[in-house]
């Protein structure tokens, strides 16, 4: 397997980890709070491939650089996603 694929899964499952645990503990059905987390793997499994994708395109940074740079983004953007304002 490429280094850029291994990357790309690694960060889309860390990803996942880091910000399935709201859906899991906070929800009372457990099918609906499964479903959510399949769910939402599938999408940052492919934001995480696009987003690496596109650094590793325009070769600013190494691959490293590049997957915690995704890995901040990916798990910002699901915790902004949740914060309800006002």
């Amino acid at each position: 397997m490429r280094e850029i694929t291994k990357a790309q899964v690694t960060v889309g499952l860390l990803a996942l980890f880091a910000t399935m645990w709201e859906l899991v503990l906070g929800s009372s059905n457990l099918w609906l709070a499964l479903g959510m987390v399949v769910l939402q793997g599938v999408v940052l499994l492919v934001l995480s491939y696009t987003l690496i994708g596109l650094l590793e395109w325009v070769h600013v940074f190494d691959l490293r650089t590049n997957a915690v740079l995704t890995l901040v983004v990916l798990v910002a953007f699901r915790i902004l996603s949740t914060v309800k304002f006002g």
